[in-house]
């Protein structure tokens, strides 16, 4: 038995090598669970996510199985990772833009909407009674100020916006793809 294995469980306890094991564990499930692999790119005046559409069992419904999802009329979401948490992170993003809307009589930008969910997950590392959402988002998004965005937003609470981004089990493929051809995609029409 490892000398770190009495670090491993609660989330909020770091180990002698300053290693927080649950979020480790929540980063792997995030990236090779599901198998998939996203890739969400920025235009000139729109976003595009492209993923493989994997059925795991020939008893399911085909159309019932999907990693990509409306969050508003002007966003949407790539989530992969565990199914469960994908939907639970799903849900709790489409409950924050209708409040949004609800409070403000608008739209909600992406850019705070990605906010929102990297601070709900980040909350969720600070607890031991919650587990972080073995997820990643590809937020995408035309907002009418600031126009096409990408945000990616991981289980840790982290959000930046992007050119293009990836994620899942081929990201680190996908990625040295995508960094060769940065400088065509500001121009891209999509």
């Amino acid at each position: 038995m490892s000398r770190d294995s009495n670090y491993d469980h609660h989330i909020s306890i770091f180990s002698p090598q300053g290693r927080l094991y649950q979020m480790e564990y929540a980063f792997k499930a995030a990236s090779s669970s599901s198998g998939l692999t996203g890739v969400a790119i920025r235009g000139l005046d729109s976003c595009v996510v492209v993923t493989q559409k994997k059925v795991p069992d020939r008893l399911m419904d085909p159309t019932s199985v999907t990693h990509v999802h409306s969050i508003t009329s002007k966003i949407g979401v790539l989530v992969t990772g565990l199914t469960a948490d994908c939907r639970a992170q799903v849900q709790r993003a489409r409950y924050e833009a209708n409040d949004f809307r609800f409070k403000y009589g608008y739209d909600i930008p992406v850019h705070v909407l990605a906010k929102r969910i990297a601070d709900i997950a980040q909350v969720y590392t600070q607890s031991a009674s919650m587990r972080p959402l073995a997820t990643v988002c590809l937020l995408i998004g035309v907002d009418d100020e600031r126009g096409p965005q990408v945000f990616k937003v991981d289980c840790a609470g982290h959000y930046l916006p992007f050119y293009a981004a990836a994620s899942g089990a081929k990201e680190q493929e996908a990625v040295n793809f995508l960094e060769k051809k940065v400088d065509d995609m500001k121009g891209y029409d999509l």
